[in-house]
């Protein structure tokens, strides 16, 4: 019993050291305590920092890991969250599928629709964690994403004012931290090429630029091969004739476009024209001319127009008022208060009740 517990231990120290040595240069956590795992979204191979350091410092290069040939980037690679890396690959197959499918139950008629919505979802996850078809369902999920790009777009807006306001702030935030970091890695990489090299000083300015160049034109290549490829997936997407099988959520409610909201009026929608008159910028008068030649007048910024404002005002103000219609609705007025107020006392009245005064 002592024998077999032994050999349980035994057996459990060596998957633990097995963990813990790096594939590509053999080194181990027990000669340094130091060294740190770092694990690629592209193919999730662990290897210690300095072999990141060593094989991607210049640029994309292939995986050194035997039978991956798959082109990683430095700064892609990132500390492991989940010790088991079915997890952590799990974890960011299900984070990626949910940027894509990301409606709610609101956005469902019934909620038999969105149960097959969810089951659609988890059905992709599954193919691509277990392999099924996964060429395929990699092509139908870009080009649903490319398709539903606006709409994907207006979920993830809305999800951030209803939910937490403060994500949209997080994600400018931490893009923006991260473009800095990957500049502020770029140069301190290029520093460390110049003194690993132990280049001449009349080489330095070459080298500097060819390496700079090298990073460059690897992220100018990769931005036009993903700007190409999602060009193609619009295409395809809108080519009837194509073959790539497109996801039909069903159970939609139907998208009801937001009124256009009208400019604010203060007045509401009360027009402040004249009507009756035209007002003009200068009138010929003696006492005018005299008054815009007084200092007393125009020395404390009085502007005649006040005045031309004002005085067209009071002279057309009781144009636009009829006295004999205004009197005819007067009197229909006061003629059906006193029919009402006769017809309430007859019913009063009517009642049988005695006087009584």
């Amino acid at each position: 019993m002592l024998k077999s517990a032994q050999r349980n231990g035994a057996g459990a120290r060596q998957d633990g050291a097995k963990d813990d040595i790096c594939p590509v240069c053999k080194s181990s956590r027990y000669l340094n305590p130091n060294m740190r795992f770092l694990v690629n979204p592209e193919c999730y191979h662990k290897m210690c920092e300095s072999c990141v350091d060593r094989i991607f410092s210049t640029g994309p290069a292939p995986c050194p890991v035997a039978g991956c040939a798959r082109t990683l980037r430095k700064q892609r690679f990132r500390k492991q969250t989940f010790e088991d890396l079915k997890i952590e690959r799990e974890v960011d197959v299900r984070r990626r599928v949910a940027q894509a499918f990301n409606k709610q139950e609101g956005d469902f008629e019934t909620l038999r629709a969105y149960n097959n919505y969810l089951e659609e979802m988890e059905v992709v996850t599954f193919n691509l964690l277990e392999g099924v078809d996964v060429a395929a369902t990699e092509r139908k999920l870009a080009a649903y994403a490319a398709q539903s790009a606006p709409t994907i777009a207006q979920n993830n807006a809305k999800a951030n004012r209803n939910g937490h306001p403060q994500n949209a702030n997080a994600a400018a935030q931490k893009s923006s931290i991260s473009s800095l970091a990957e500049h502020e890695e770029s140069h301190r990489e290029t520093l460390d090429a110049l003194t690993k090299a132990q280049i001449s000083a009349s080489q330095d300015d070459a080298a500097a630029q060819k390496i700079v160049l090298k990073k460059s034109t690897a992220r100018r290549t990769a931005a036009e091969r993903a700007r190409d490829k999602q060009q193609q997936q619009q295409q395809q997407v809108s080519d009837p004739s194509s073959d790539i099988e497109i996801y039909k959520i069903e159970g939609l409610k139907p998208v009801v476009e937001a009124p256009v909201e009208k400019a604010y009026d203060p007045f509401g929608g009360l027009s402040l024209t004249p009507s009756y008159y035209t007002l003009q910028s200068h009138y010929e008068h003696p006492w005018l001319d005299k008054a815009r030649a007084e200092p007393s007048i125009v020395a404390g910024g009085y502007d005649l127009r006040e005045y031309y404002q004002r005085t067209m005002l009071e002279a057309f103000a009781g144009l636009g008022c009829f006295i004999e219609e205004e009197m005819g609705e007067k009197e229909h007025g006061s003629r059906g208060d006193m029919a009402a107020t006769e017809e309430a006392a007859s019913a009063a009245g009517g009642d049988g009740g005695d006087d009584v005064l």
